[in-house]
């Protein structure tokens, strides 16, 4: 007997619209309770999305969806809108290969009208349809739903900025899910939020600037500050307000008596300007785990409902978060000049444990890469060795700062370059794709690739030694290989590689940690009769030429390796061999890179072997260049 008997009668948003409003409370709690289901068998994002249930309801129930756009900022937190969208029958499909992505996807859903993985962006994309609406000649409603997190990065301001200047009919409800901003709310603060956003108040509000307009400059200006000063006294809203918004709030964003009626109010307003309605809800909200522990539960493992435990497998070796983490505290502990800075990533990165032991040296400096990586050049101008550690897809945001704020004046910030190469069950939008493409093209930086979790800790070690220009390594989520480690990494020689396994017929150099798939495709190879030499190139920039040049003159095959798109490494080593005259001479090279496609969520291993970037693609990539496709066939 299904525990859900009201949710099973939606599968719209027009099914929401058709209950009472007594039964929504009914309805929110058993959308809570599916949706703690559903992670609980996929893992996934959950106090988020538990946070927005009641405001999913409520946005669905006052707006005409999809007629009306709601856009979800950072789409972890709309699982609750997927269930409630047509998605419900596949939501234990989430992050698994071929079902439901974990964020807001335009072709997935018609409900979803803009994707997003990466945050701040609703703002302005809801402003980008608010025009273009107006442009149309249309009517309908544009919502951004924006959490107070993503607030902190600077493009949610510069799209405030933007709408309050251009006047526009949009909602953008914040979503203030820690309290990071709101006073305590409750009755007082709910009533006086229906009221500042009902049609009389509203009405009454026009009259006096209509009478306010019609008094000379000085007495006019007087009174609209008069105004705008009394409601911000009692509402809080002064900043938004500054930005040209009419802010509501704050509401209890779990309350629906309070929340329907000011999202009426908001959908039914004729001001000639954008609304922000401030919403406080409480993530993890409903469930007793997430509840007393928000951090764990942001994102999740599969869980055992009753108990909320987590059923994480025991690790056969350290994270490589953590490795560079003590690698880089066993650098710090003898070298002051050392700093780390994050962008809203302390644990992700492991960088909360290097806070623990030099909190007056580690900065979090919010959702703001851009900002985090001038920070980190303007710690450099002054002497310090600033490590930004940054996911390669965040890093994505501040490309002009690396490029103009620390690669122009060849600053020695150092980039700890997380997550890199695929990401398994986040898919595309958070695969770490680019960063050697973007970073390798710089003059003088220097772009390392660890091949395993010692490797890292030497690249650790030689990022502190360069003081001359700015340095990155790279590194992928997960687990390591499992191989000893010392107390601190030893530097390596810049721009020079390594030979791992020694050969005669065919050459496979390697950039990061397909470095063990390279070594079973050439024993797979040895076994065949063709004698394989394996490298580690370590460095896409500076190339080490004296070992390329060794590999092209003395072998066949030159297969290069890399986890990063077309253009990075294996095109400064196409570009050299070309320009050193060693593709004149019979050389077959053959570049294997991520493919020229989005690779969509999947376990890390099959995304490897559909992008062909495991041991048999390698073995079939040497076996076609040979001339043996009718082998590479039966392999």
């Amino acid at each position: 007997m299904s525990n859900t008997p009201l949710l099973d009668t939606v599968d719209i948003p027009a099914d929401i619209r058709r209950l009472r409003p007594d039964q929504l409370r009914q309805l929110a709690d058993e959308l809570r309770q599916e949706t703690i289901s559903a992670v609980s068998v996929t893992g996934g994002h959950l106090g988020a999305g538990l946070g927005v249930v009641e405001l999913t309801v409520a946005l669905h129930y006052v707006f005409d969806t999809p007629r009306d756009r709601v856009i979800w900022d950072v789409g972890h937190q709309a699982y609750p809108h997927k269930i409630v969208t047509g998605r419900r029958s596949r939501i234990r499909t989430l992050r698994q290969e071929g079902g439901l992505s974990g964020f807001t996807r335009r072709s997935e859903s018609e409900y979803d009208p803009f994707g997003a993985a990466h945050s701040s962006t609703s703002i302005s994309a809801g402003l980008g349809m608010a025009v273009a609406r107006d442009l149309a000649g249309g009517d309908n409603r544009v919502v951004a739903v924006i959490g107070d997190g993503a607030m902190s990065a600077g493009m949610a301001y510069e799209a405030m900025n933007n709408a309050g200047a251009l006047r526009s009919r949009l909602v953008v409800v914040l979503n203030d899910n820690d309290m990071s901003i709101a006073p305590p709310v409750g009755a007082l603060s709910g009533h006086l939020s229906r009221l500042l956003s009902g049609r009389p108040y509203v009405t009454l509000r026009n009259i006096g600037r209509s009478f306010a307009e019609a008094l000379p400059r000085p007495l006019e200006m007087a009174a609209k500050r008069a105004e705008e000063f009394a409601r911000g006294f009692v509402t809080g809203g002064t900043l938004f307000d500054e930005l040209g918004f009419y802010y509501v709030g704050p509401v209890d964003g779990h309350n629906l008596e309070h929340l329907l009626p000011v999202l009426r109010n908001a959908r039914d307003s004729d001001l000639d300007k954008p609304i922000l309605v401030h919403v406080v809800t409480q993530k993890g909200k409903g469930y007793g785990p997430a509840e007393k522990s928000a951090d764990k539960y942001h994102g999740v493992v599969k869980f055992d409902v009753i108990t909320g435990k987590q059923a994480k497998p025991v690790a056969n070796a350290p994270a490589y978060q953590a490795v560079f983490a003590k690698a880089l505290i066993a650098e710090a502990e003898k070298d002051d000049k050392i700093v780390a800075i994050t962008a809203a990533m302390p644990s992700g990165t492991s960088l909360d444990k290097f806070a623990e032991r030099f909190p007056e040296r580690t900065f979090d400096v919010a959702i703001a890469e851009q900002h985090g990586v001038t920070f980190a050049a303007g710690l450099a101008c002054e002497g310090f060795k600033p490590f930004a550690a940054i996911y390669s897809t965040f890093l994505q945001r501040a490309y002009d700062q690396v490029v103009h704020d620390v690669a122009i004046q060849k600053l020695p910030v150092r980039f700890a370059i997380d997550r890199a190469g695929l990401v398994g069950a986040d898919g595309a939008t958070h695969a770490g794709s680019f960063d050697i493409t973007y970073l390798a093209c710089l003059p003088d930086f220097v772009v390392m690739a660890a091949a395993d979790e010692l490797e890292l800790m030497h690249m650790v070690a030689t990022a502190v030694a360069i003081d001359d220009r700015p340095s990155a390594f790279r590194y992928p989520r997960g687990e390591g290989i499992g191989i000893d480690l010392p107390g601190k990494g030893t530097p390596l020689e810049i721009g020079k590689g390594r030979i791992v396994r020694e050969g005669s017929k065919i050459a496979i150099l390697s950039l990061g940690t397909r470095l063990a798939e390279c070594l079973v495709a050439a024993e797979d190879l040895a076994a065949k009769g063709l004698s394989t030499t394996v490298a580690d190139a370590r460095f896409a920039k500076p190339l080490d030429t004296d070992l390329i040049n060794r590999l092209a003159r003395e072998h066949e095959v030159l297969i290069t390796i890399e986890e990063g798109s077309v253009g990075g490494f294996a095109s400064h080593v196409l570009q050299h061999l070309a320009t050193a005259g060693l593709l004149d001479h019979g050389l077959k090279i053959r570049p294997l890179v991520l493919p020229d496609r989005f690779i969509d969520h999947a376990s890390p291993q099959r995304q490897y072997q559909q992008a062909g970037l495991d041991a048999p693609h390698i073995v079939a990539t040497a076996l076609a260049a040979l001339g043996r496709q009718a082998e590479r066939a039966r392999g």
